[in-house]
C-alpha cells in the first residue's frame, strides 16, 4: 500500500538522524520512526548511511533528508511550540539555544541544525484574538524580549492604557 498522507521534509547537511533524537527526547508526542539508509553511493550519503529519517515533531510527521551542504536552513519555516507556563517556555527555549542553537527576537530561536522554531506562550496567542489595547500592550513587550517572560507580559497587559 501507497503512504498518500503528506509529510514536511527538513533538509540537513548530514546529521538528521541526531536531530530527530533530540526533537524525539525534548518535545511530547514526538518519535524516530524507520532510517532508510542510502542504497548507493550519491553526492550526499555513502552506501549504508542514513540517507533520509522518518520522525515525528509534537504530531506533526516529517522526513529528514541528509542531503549535504547545498541548502541551509532559513526563518521562512519554523516550528511553533505554544507553551502553558514560565518552566515550559524556559524549558524548550534551553534545550534548543543550549544544545548549539541561537536566540533571536520575540521568541524564535534556532537550534544547532539551524531549524527555526517559535516558542511562544499561549498567552501570546490568546492576545491576537483579544481586546486591541491589552493586544498591543502584550505585542511591544513581546517585541523588547528574546525568550518570552510570561510575567513581564502580563504585567503589559494589566497596564493601564497610555493618557492620549
Amino acid at each position: 500500500m501507497t503512504d498518500t498522507t503528506g509529510k514536511i521534509c527538513l533538509w540537513f547537511q548530514s546529521d538528521a538522524e541526531a536531530a530527530a533524537r533530540f526533537y524525539a527526547e525534548t518535545f511530547p508526542n514526538s518519535s524516530v520512526g524507520r532510517v532508510h539508509r542510502a542504497p548507493a553511493d550519491n553526492p550526499s550519503a555513502k552506501q549504508g548511511e542514513p540517507l533520509t529519517v522518518d520522525f515525528t515533531v509534537m504530531g506533526i510527521r516529517c522526513m529528514g533528508l541528509n542531503g549535504g551542504p547545498h541548502f541551509k536552513q532559513s526563518e521562512a519555516f519554523s516550528f511553533v511550540v505554544v507553551t502553558e507556563d514560565q518552566e515550559e517556555t524556559d524549558r524548550y527555549w534551553n534545550a534548543i539555544v543550549e544544545g548549539g542553537g541561537e536566540e533571536s527576537m520575540c521568541g524564535w530561536c534556532k537550534d544547532k541544525w539551524g531549524v527555526s522554531w517559535q516558542i511562544t506562550p499561549r498567552i501570546l496567542a490568546e492576545a491576537m484574538n483579544g481586546e486591541p489595547g491589552r493586544a498591543k500592550r502584550i505585542f511591544e513587550a513581546m517585541m523588547t524580549m528574546k525568550k518570552i517572560d510570561i510575567a513581564a507580559l502580563e504585567a503589559a497587559a494589566q497596564a493601564a492604557p497610555a493618557e492620549v
